[in-house]
């Protein structure tokens, strides 16, 4: 197991770096969207990678790589939108957003061990293109759940999802080599 938190810090870091440096450029302003527009978002993303993943065009040209890491970047602002109720400002402070994105992928990375234990790393046995039909039936279920007002009888609630769909997408990077050192 020490190989996958070896390279799932390494896909994490990958996607930190591009939330920092969009930070950069655009600041915090998707703390505007609610998390229901962020799930929106998500959705969009994902359906974008099954459109690729099943027609085999790509007529954007952003490849599916970058639309994983995005979706790994939405749910971590998700999480934040979620949980950070207290913070007012829509504008954070640069250091502010990566320490929120450091603790939400830290959790996510503490999950992923102890699911990752349980479940015997089944994840690498795995298709990318069943890594995102469950991502969209993450997404399907978490809209289900806001339309309910955040309501669930006996399901898990609407960050759990998050989380695995975050850690679906770092899995789907790691089969696609994302992060991977270039001597290996």
């Amino acid at each position: 197991m020490s190989k996958t938190n070896s390279e799932y810090a390494n896909v994490i870091n990958v996607c930190r770096d591009i939330f920092e440096k969009k930070t950069k450029d655009y600041g915090t302003a998707w703390r505007i969207l609610r998390p229901s527009s962020l799930t929106d978002q998500l959705f969009i993303k994902a359906q974008r990678i099954r459109t690729i993943q099943e027609t085999g065009e790509n007529k954007v040209g952003e490849n599916i790589e970058d639309e994983f890491v995005a979706i790994v970047n939405y749910c971590i602002m998700a999480l934040i939108q979620l949980h950070e109720t207290d913070l007012k400002e829509w504008e954070l402070e640069p250091e502010e957003a990566i320490r929120l994105y450091k603790t939400y992928s830290n959790h996510a990375f503490e999950l992923m061990q102890k699911k990752n234990h349980d479940y015997g790393e089944a994840w690498r046995d795995m298709r990318i293109s069943s890594l995102t039909d469950l991502i969209l039936q993450k997404l399907l279920r978490v809209k289900q759940i806001e339309d309910n007002d955040g309501t669930t009888i006996i399901s898990e609630g609407i960050d759990a999802n998050y989380y695995d769909m975050l850690n679906y997408s770092v899995f789907a990077l790691i089969h696609m080599n994302v992060g991977k050192p270039a001597n290996e």
